[in-house]
This record gives C-alpha cells, sequence and structure tokens, in this order.
C-alpha cells in the first residue's frame, strides 16, 4: 500500500506546466500589461501597489508554487499538496477583489482601464476568468492523484516484488582455491608444515635432498 504512494512525474505534467504558466500570468499581467493597454489603474508598467501584491503577485507566486509541486513530485501527496495550493490560489483570484472591496482593510486592485468589452476582458483575465481557470485546472490534477489506477497498482507490486527477491538473495563467500598435495609423504610433509614466506623456495630445495639422500641411503641398503 505503501508502494502506491510513489507516482511517475508524467502523471502531473500537463497540469502542473499549465498551473505554472497561470501563475506567471496571474503574477505578472499587472506590471506588463500596461505595454499593451490591457491594464487596471494605475495604468503604467512596473508600478508596485499593496493592492497588487495582495491580490495579484501573492495568489499569483502560490500558483506558481503548486504547479510546481505537481510537477517536479514522485509523491502523490505531494503532489496533491500542491494542487490544493493552486486551486485556493484561484478561489482567491477570483473573490479576492469582492473580499477587499467589503473588508476596507484590504488595499483594492484599483479600476479597469478602457471601455465596456475592454472592462470586461481585464476584469476575466486578470481575476475572476483566471481564477476560475486556476481552479479549474487544479482540481482535475487533484482528482487525477486521488484516484490510484490500475497500473500504479500493477507498478507498486512489481516494485514490491523486486524489493523482496532483493531482500531474500543470500550473499555467498568467494570459495577458496584447492590447495595441492604431493603423493610424497616428504614433500606433503613439507607442504603441510608453516612456511615463512620468502623461504619457500629454499624449504621445498631441503625436502627434496632429503629426499634423494633417502632414496639412496634405501638403495645402498638393498645392495648390501
Amino acid at each position: 500500500m505503501t508502494a502506491t504512494l510513489r507516482t511517475p512525474r508524467s502523471r502531473g505534467a500537463l497540469g502542473g506546466v499549465l498551473l505554472v504558466l497561470l501563475g506567471i500570468w496571474g503574477a505578472l499581467i499587472p506590471f506588463i500589461g500596461p505595454y499593451f493597454h490591457y491594464a487596471y489603474t494605475p495604468n503604467t508598467t512596473w508600478d508596485y501597489t499593496s493592492g497588487r501584491l495582495w491580490l495579484e503577485v501573492l495568489p499569483g507566486a502560490a500558483t506558481l508554487f503548486g504547479g510546481l509541486l505537481v510537477l517536479i513530485s514522485k509523491l502523490r501527496p505531494v503532489a496533491m499538496f500542491g494542487a490544493l495550493v493552486a486551486a485556493l490560489a484561484g478561489v482567491w483570484f477570483a473573490v479576492g477583489g469582492l473580499v477587499a472591496h467589503a473588508w476596507a482593510r484590504l488595499p483594492g486592485a484599483g479600476t479597469p482601464v478602457g471601455g465596456a468589452t475592454r472592462t470586461v476582458l481585464e476584469q476575466l483575465g486578470f481575476f475572476t476568468g483566471l481564477g476560475v481557470l486556476i481552479a479549474f485546472v487544479a482540481a482535475g490534477v487533484l482528482g487525477r492523484f486521488t484516484v490510484v489506477g490500475v497500473r500504479d497498482v500493477a507498478a507498486a507490486a512489481r516494485a514490491t516484488a523486486a524489493d523482496d527477491s532483493t531482500a531474500a538473495t543470500p550473499v555467498t563467500a568467494p570459495s577458496a582455491k584447492p590447495v595441492r598435495t604431493s603423493s610424497n609423504p616428504l614433500r606433503r610433509l613439507a607442504l603441510s608444515s608453516p612456511v615463512v614466506k620468502g623461504r619457500r623456495t629454499k624449504d621445498s630445495d631441503s625436502a627434496a635432498a632429503d629426499e634423494a639422500a633417502a632414496e639412496r641411503e634405501s638403495a645402498s641398503t638393498s645392495s648390501s
């Protein structure tokens, strides 16, 4: 069951990319919109106000953060948390202006610039439409990570089986090379005795000389 908490990054790739792009749009559009006459007052580029901070920059940054979590995380709970953060940011985009208008402590975002059609487009692109789109994408990502598919269960089963087989495989020690023994008793006795490194050749020669002397003594005894 624990293995199903892992999920491939491809599961949230599209939703994560969309959330990242929407977060960048929401945080930057109040500063670059005046370049093409798409803005709220003050109608000047890169003009910072506290209303833009609370109603556009912060929810845009939260959407960007949530999208990055969805995009790069391989853990299902982390990706779901990122989607939830992005969904809440989208809701704030949609209703933050109404809350600021009713609650005097929050600064407002200004007023739309342009005629009736542009005013509607600015309201949709800056707040209401952007927030609904972010919440929709985040809800889709959240639902996608909530459901554990058949492929996820099969992949988790394979990973668990591989871990069990690795843990059950015994570690064998390397086998020692067999020691060759000689049929001659004197040579076998010489090889079985402790040998100091560097004197092996000398001891072998002494054993061979002793063996030759024993053979000569045996021959002389036979002839007599």
